[in-house]
This record gives C-alpha cells, structure tokens and sequence, in this order.
C-alpha cells in the first residue's frame, strides 16, 4: 500500500474493526425487536416496521460498509473517498425514502425525538460521509475524525431507535389507543 495511504488509514484501524465489528452484531438486535413487533401486532404493520425498524438494519450496515471500506488496502485515498461519498448518498437518500415513510405510515403519531432521531440524525450523519469523503484526500487528518463521529453516530441511531421502539412495543400493546407518544 501507498505510505500517504497507510499513514492517515492504520492510525484508525482499531477504531473500524471495533465499530464495524459492534455494528454487525447489532444488526441481530433488529430481530429481537421485530420479533416483538410481530407479537404485539401494531396496526399498520408493515409501514411502520419499514418507516421505524427497518432504517436501524440499514444504520447498522452502513457503519459495517463504511468500516469495510476504511480497513480496506486501498491505493489512494481518492478511491477511499470516493466510496464513502457514495455510501453517504445513498444513506441521504435512505433518508429521504424513511421521512416519507414516517410519515405516510399511520400505525403510530411521531413526536419531535422521532422526528431527530429517525430523520434528522441520521441525515446529518450521511450528509457528514458525503461531504468528508469528497475532502478526504485534502484534509485527511480532520475528515477521518468526522468520518469516525459519522459512523458512531449511525450506530448510536440504530441503538436508541432499538431501544426505543422496544420499549414502545412492550408499553403499549395495541388496544386500539398505541397511537401518540412512545
């Protein structure tokens, strides 16, 4: 590998293989959690599920796809860059798709945590990986430390959205009044 590849990449190689691995293995979380969904029988089912549970899956492997791509031997960081912006873009749209979704879905009225944890946060985390992927054979120092937050970041989103759509389900079966705040 290129020494101007290897200098600003193996400094961070701990940190992916840490994050990546932890991502991975969340992903099992979301079949815990549409497990319980599945028993609790929410209304509107199906487009809730793809408006809150399935962005978690999506979270989860885009933190393991932008690891993969950093812990790869690249032979410059032009193509390390490239792949990232990439990987953001298609999450940014992703999260266009989940504000839809969100809300056109009528099994459960989102509040303003929904609104920034399942919307907002993860769009600015995608955005992040765009932006720091077009800048990174620039000012590789800086944009691995935002890469680095961004990532985190989507792993944090996927667990608080875990978490709190668990807590949800197991609070309020589906009686009829599930709709409001979780």
């Amino acid at each position: 590998m290129h020494e101007t590849v290897v200098s600003p990449l193996s400094a961070w190689e701990s940190f992916y293989v840490i994050v990546g691995s932890s991502a991975g293995a969340l992903t099992g979380l979301q079949f815990v959690v549409m497990t319980l969904i599945g028993e609790a029988g929410t209304r509107d089912r199906k487009n809730t599920i793809a408006a809150f549970g399935s962005p978690n899956v999506v979270h989860f492997c885009a933190a393991l796809l932008a690891a993969a791509i950093l812990s790869a031997p690249w032979s410059g960081l032009v193509y390390v860059g490239l792949a990232l912006s990439a990987c953001g873009a298609m999450g940014v749209v992703y999260s266009v798709v989940v504000f839809r979704r969100a809300h056109r879905q009528r099994g459960y009225r989102p509040v303003i945590e929904d609104w920034v944890w399942h919307t907002i946060l993860p769009l600015l985390a995608y955005s992040a990986l765009v932006v720091t992927g077009a800048i990174l054979r620039w000012s590789s120092t800086n944009a691995l430390f935002v890469v680095g937050a961004a990532v985190l970041l989507l792993v944090f989103i996927g667990i608080h959205n875990a978490w709190d759509t668990v807590t949800y389900v197991m609070t309020h079966q589906d009686d009829g009044r599930s709709r409001g705040r979780r």
